[in-house]
């Protein structure tokens, strides 16, 4: 008993300092977003601003266009989420129901394919998205994005349709119902939570993403939020800390809005009373 709770306790120290250092680049980042220059230059820093301030916030906002920065990264993350997961509904349904040497083979490829460099395939993008003259435009940014989430959304989603019970697409083909119609009536609406999670990973994969849209886009007009970030370091490699922390505070709330909003329907369960008695 003494044993085993030196090990709980031990459990709780070791989770929450995993807490702490995931909580700690954030609450600094808050705490530098309202900060005045003076405590920014000062040599003791603080964690609690002494004379909290919203100037850093206003320059941010006259400095760079940061809303419409930000329409920008909300349209391309929305339409590459929404893509990705259509996309991925009927490969993954049949590589988890087919459990044949090809869907064993393609469910392979889609984890190693996780593992790929992004230096390793931007040159092959481009030239691609150059022929296609998709090149400094938010619907060629949104292509590359349904590109990379898209085997990570199908092994997402082969999980989720493992755990529906075959039970169910057996009942409606007994009913006569074919395998596109069991698939939109009966897995689709059970494979919810699994949508919005998977939706959720698109969404902020392509709203944080940085390197693609940097090599991608050009126009100052047609920028994403985290390529906009880095106008407040200068030339010299000095960054304007204040702004650039209110900007970047600004660029993580929705991120954070999104996932508690929708946290309940992630991991709630759906297949309560489905299976019919």
């Amino acid at each position: 008993m003494r044993t085993s709770g030196r090990a709980r306790a031990g459990q709780y120290l070791a989770l929450l300092a995993y807490l702490v250092l995931l909580a700690f680049p954030f609450l600094w980042l808050v705490s530098t977003a309202f900060k005045s220059p003076r405590e920014l230059g000062s040599l003791h820093p603080t964690w609690i601003p002494r004379h909290p301030t919203l100037d850093n916030f206003r320059q941010a906002f006259d400095e760079q266009p940061l809303l419409h920065a930000a329409f920008n990264s909300l349209l391309a993350a929305v339409a590459a989420a929404l893509i990705a997961v259509l996309l991925a509904i009927g490969p993954a349904y049949v590589m988890a129901r087919r459990r044949t040497p090809l869907a064993r083979a393609a469910t392979g490829w889609v984890v190693v394919s996780q593992a790929f460099p992004v230096v390793l395939v931007i040159i092959p993008l481009f030239l691609v998205l150059k022929t296609l003259r998709l090149i400094n435009s938010l619907p060629g940014l949104v292509a590359v994005y349904v590109v990379w989430a898209l085997p990570f959304a199908l092994w997402m989603l082969v999980g989720y349709v493992r755990a529906v019970p075959p039970e169910l697409e057996e009942a409606a083909a007994v009913d006569g119902a074919g395998r596109l119609r069991t698939l939109v009536s009966v897995t689709a609406p059970l494979l919810a939570p699994g949508l919005v999670a998977t939706g959720l990973f698109a969404f902020v994969t392509a709203w944080n993403e940085f390197f693609f849209a940097l090599v991608l886009l050009k126009t100052p007009e047609k920028q994403t939020l985290p390529v906009v970030l880095t106008h407040f370091i200068g030339a010299e490699g000095v960054a304007d800390l204040g702004p650039l922390a209110a900007a970047a505070f600004l660029a993580t709330l929705p991120s954070l809005v999104v996932f508690a909003v929708i946290q309940k329907r992630i991991t709630g369960g759906m297949l309560t009373g489905a299976v019919k008695s």
